[in-house]
């Protein structure tokens, strides 16, 4: 993948949208991107509230008109901060529709939404507009959980030697060339389950999942060659991959997660992962999706 061409940052203008806009300034100032933001206002509920409280009162337009100072200020802000001249732009209409219009127009190459939070020190929880986005990416998707400080530096990208894997490894060059890639694959055993009922012995369980062990860590090296990226620290772990990722994502202090949305069944192409939903529920750094 080559380096960004533009960036979309799709905003609510909560402190959590913040966030993302600054990441996403960083990001513009180090690839020279432009950069717009985007807020949406979807006209219905306040077409219903205007009939139930104030009829002559047009709601719609001075929420526009509130949210295009808000996005000024925030431009103004951006580029006092990193020098980057960012584009704002408000519409109307549903969320999901507006933001791939505007990512077709513009040309996007990636889009930036920030996650909303419970409280500090508890689990970040998705924002509605990311829920919608990730079942009809137009293009990659960052999600911002954390204040950007710097440039990413270490970046995790678990495979699982689908396509998707090294479109994510391409994807994690562009966004961060100068962070060090981690590849990490998390195996469980084929029919490894079953095998315990069966009341396989503990040597001959061992075994069988050395073997798989093996040949993933061959494919992996594999991978990594033909991604270009044969030096980056290889790790090959048994168990849940969701909870594994989360586990070396603090382990190896990871600032970015880049995962694909599909894996390689027949249920996960029509779907966004239950490991990628997992990973964008439990990680504390951030995570971009790949399509």
């Amino acid at each position: 993948m080559s380096p960004l061409t533009h960036i979309l940052v799709a905003t609510d203008l909560s402190p959590f949208a913040r966030n993302a806009a600054e990441r996403a300034a960083v990001l513009s100032q180090a690839q020279q991107a432009p950069l717009d933001l985007l807020y949406i206002a979807n006209p219905a509920p306040f077409e219903r509230l205007k009939q139930l409280v104030v009829p002559d009162d047009d709601l719609l337009q001075r929420v526009r008109d509130s949210a295009g100072e808000k996005l000024r200020a925030q431009a103004a802000m951006l580029f006092q901060r990193y020098d980057i001249a960012a584009g704002v732009q408000v519409a109307n209409g549903s969320v999901t529709t507006e933001i791939s219009r505007v990512v077709q127009d513009k040309g996007s190459d990636l889009l930036v939404c920030g996650a909303k939070g419970q409280g500090v020190g508890r689990r970040l929880l998705l924002g509605s507009t990311v829920h919608k986005m990730l079942d009809r990416m137009p293009c990659p998707l960052l999600v911002v959980k954390q204040a950007p400080r710097d440039a990413y530096r270490t970046v995790l990208v678990p495979v699982d030697f689908s396509p998707a894997s090294q479109r994510a490894i391409e994807l994690a060059k562009a966004i961060a060339p100068q962070a060090e890639i981690i590849l990490l694959h998390v195996y469980e055993a084929p029919f490894e389950s079953s095998i315990r009922f069966a009341h396989i012995d503990h040597d001959t369980l061992t075994h069988y999942r050395n073997v798989i062990r093996k040949d993933a860590v061959k494919q992996l090296a594999a991978l990594s060659e033909i991604a270009g990226v044969a030096d980056a620290r290889q790790i090959v772990l048994h168990g849940d991959p969701g909870w594994r990722i989360a586990e070396q994502e603090l382990a190896l202090e990871c600032d970015l997660i880049v995962v694909g949305k599909q894996g390689e069944s027949a249920l996960e192409a029509l779907l966004v992962g239950s490991v990628t939903k997992h990973v964008l529920n439990e990680s504390q750094c951030d995570v971009l999706v790949s399509p």
